[in-house]
């Protein structure tokens, strides 16, 4: 499948990626976050873009071609390090890191939400909500060995969800074949802000390549 490269790094190069890119993309992360909140004066806007630029272009010297896509062992641990929710490398990302109840298919992420993602004043632009429970909907999906590309999301927006420290929650209500039935909601400081239901259906390259493993009941974990 286009985007998954089995690469079967050593884990101390992997520590060592990890050690690197990490910090980078939260310096990129806070650029950002400062860019949206700076009222320093015109010509030190004009200073620093300049800086940006020449910054831009030293990192484009080498580069992939195309998207990070999924990187992984040949145990199945995936990388989705370009990932938008979950990302490592993505400074578009919160991120999210998913904490997982064993193989039960339920899932749980505390994050924050700064100034780069406001929709309505003081709060959570809707879609962002929809791009992070997906994420950890189809995770749910996938941490209870049932994973799945989305098939539908269907979300209830109860009340606004406030900029700042946020919890979200996800759980595998059902499976039937190829497919999962995964229910969740982010939670604010005062309850449920918004819920959501989806359904994630296992897409036909991956079928294939679990019956070759013959084992069905073990999805690659890079698939999560």
């Amino acid at each position: 499948m286009a985007g998954y490269v089995q690469d079967d790094i050593p884990a101390d190069e992997l520590d060592r990626q990890r050690a690197l890119y990490g910090p980078f993309t939260d310096a990129l992360r806070a650029l950002v976050d400062a860019g949206i909140r700076t009222e320093v004066d015109d010509d030190e806007v004009r200073a620093v873009q300049a800086e940006v630029e020449a910054l831009t272009e030293r990192l484009r010297r080498r580069q992939l071609e195309g998207a990070y896509g999924v990187r992984f062992s040949e145990d199945g641990q995936g990388r989705a390090w370009g990932n938008a929710v979950v990302g490592l490398r993505n400074a578009v990302a919160p991120p999210l890191v998913v904490e997982q109840e064993d193989d039960s298919g339920r899932v749980w992420a505390d994050f924050h939400l700064g100034a780069a993602y406001e929709g309505p004043p003081t709060l959570v632009h809707g879609g962002v909500s929809a791009l992070i429970l997906d994420q950890v909907l189809g995770q749910a999906a996938g941490a209870g060995k049932r994973p799945g590309m989305t098939g539908t999301l269907t979300l209830v927006y109860r009340q606004g969800t406030p900029l700042g420290p946020l919890r979200a929650e996800a759980w595998i209500e059902r499976t039937e074949g190829i497919k999962t039935w995964a229910r969740g909601h982010i939670l604010g400081p005062d309850g449920v802000t918004v819920e959501a239901e989806g359904v994630f259906i296992l897409p036909r390259w991956a079928r294939k390549a679990l019956a070759e493993r013959d084992s069905a009941d073990r999805a690659p974990r890079f698939f999560e």
